[in-house]
């Protein structure tokens, strides 16, 4: 006969069974909020740059980089086909004012130059003969005034005895006339010699001044290419350092090409470039700061090339302090140049995580522990500040640095 269960019994094993599910079901809960936690992805405080958004001033800049370059170089060009004969110099020498750089082979030009020395003799002769025999004409001519003017006095004394005659009874009328049409015509005579004189004077005048002029220009020719072959010894123009040189000896060069530059390395100045869709954003005038490591030098721009080559614009920076230690030729730097300012913007600290304007999705911090992805739209930027068009207010802190491992993230915990 079986043994009856009492009441008290049941409900005591009923109560068992439900702390033990009940354990269960809170050990799974646990487990799987310990499994959620240890997979949301995490950051160390240490390892982001948190920076506040707040209202402020920003004077806009565009990006570019630049190079130091001598503030003053004078580049040497061949002044004839030839060749190279002797070096006198290399690249990294310092030189002084006319000392010889190079010797070029210039025996073709030489004798091309005496040639030209005896056909300037041959024009200079050409205009003593050309003055000395308009001398002589204007010489002659004067000769036949004289006498004429001679000749004259006589007729015009033969025409006044021969009316004083004819007065007196004694004479003819057509005595008379003939004395006075002699002395008429002498008269005209005479004054067609002095027209003569006159126009003669003034044109040999406009031949010898011709004449003149050709000389004088093939001896300024003449003398261009005494200076040209005196180039040709290449001396250095002035004291300074000698950056390049055409060291191949036996090489052929022809005019115009390049063969030394001398810099003075005591005084720098920076050629900038900058993308070409930032080109308007930089004009002949606007303030530039060139960073050197941690080192910020003042300039202005002075010069700005009209059109881009390589998608890039070229420009001239002109420093406040040209002679700083920190320039070296060839140096690479970083520039900020000014092209506007705004009284009040919505900003924050720039950093890695800008590439220009237009949108972005940030970690802005929510709560003490956690970063939240959100969509930000930026606009201009200095090398401190980036303009905040939407997506923030005043006061949120955001992360400013590098974040671009965690884009597929729309949290992440700060440990």
């Amino acid at each position: 006969m079986d043994k009856q269960i009492s009441k008290s019994q049941l409900r005591r094993e009923r109560n068992t069974k439900l702390i033990k599910w009940g354990g269960a079901t809170l050990l799974v809960a646990l487990g799987v909020t310990a499994l959620i936690v240890s997979l949301e992805k995490g950051i160390n405080r240490r390892d982001v740059r948190l920076g506040a958004a707040e209202q402020g001033a920003l004077e806009t800049t565009v990006n570019a980089t630049g190079r130091v370059v001598p503030a003053f170089e004078e580049v040497i060009n061949s002044p004839v086909d030839t060749r190279i004969l002797k070096v006198y110099a290399q690249a990294g020498d310092s030189v002084e004012e006319g000392a010889p750089l190079l010797q070029l082979d210039l025996e073709t030009a030489e004798t091309n130059y005496s040639k030209l020395l005896n056909e300037r003799d041959m024009r200079r002769q050409e205009l003593t003969q050309l003055q000395l025999n308009n001398r002589t004409q204007l010489s002659e001519l004067a000769m036949q005034i004289e006498v004429k003017q001679m000749q004259v006095n006589q007729l015009k004394v033969e025409a006044e005895n021969e009316r004083r005659l004819d007065s007196l009874g004694s004479g003819t009328g057509d005595r008379v006339r003939q004395a006075e049409t002699a002395y008429t015509t002498g008269k005209l005579e005479l004054r067609q010699l002095r027209e003569r004189l006159a126009n003669e004077k003034l044109r040999n005048a406009a031949a010898e001044k011709v004449q003149s002029l050709n000389v004088s220009s093939f001896e300024q020719d003449l003398a261009l290419m005494r200076r040209t072959l005196d180039q040709g010894r290449i001396p250095a123009p002035h004291a300074g350092v000698l950056t390049y040189i055409a060291n191949e000896i036996g090489r052929r060069i022809t005019a115009g090409e390049k063969v030394a530059v001398v810099s003075d390395l005591s005084q720098f100045k920076i050629e900038g470039e900058v993308a070409e869709g930032s080109s308007d954003r930089v004009g002949v005038g606007s303030e530039v700061i060139v960073r050197i490591g941690k080192t910020e030098l003042k300039g202005t721009v002075t010069n700005l090339t009209p059109q881009a080559k390589g998608g890039v614009i070229s420009f001239t920076v002109k420093l406040e302090d040209p002679r700083n230690p920190r320039l070296r030729s060839g140096l690479r730097t970083e520039l900020s140049v000014s092209y506007g300012y705004k009284s009040s913007v919505l900003r924050i600290p720039n950093g890695q995580y800008f590439k220009g304007p237009g949108e972005y999705n940030l970690f802005v911090k929510d709560g003490d522990n956690h970063l939240s992805q959100r969509k930000v739209r930026l606009g201009d930027s200095n090398r401190d500040y980036v303009e905040v068009l939407s997506g923030l207010n005043a006061g949120d802190s955001v992360a400013v640095s590098d974040m671009e491992q965690f884009n597929k993230s729309k949290t992440l915990k700060l440990k």
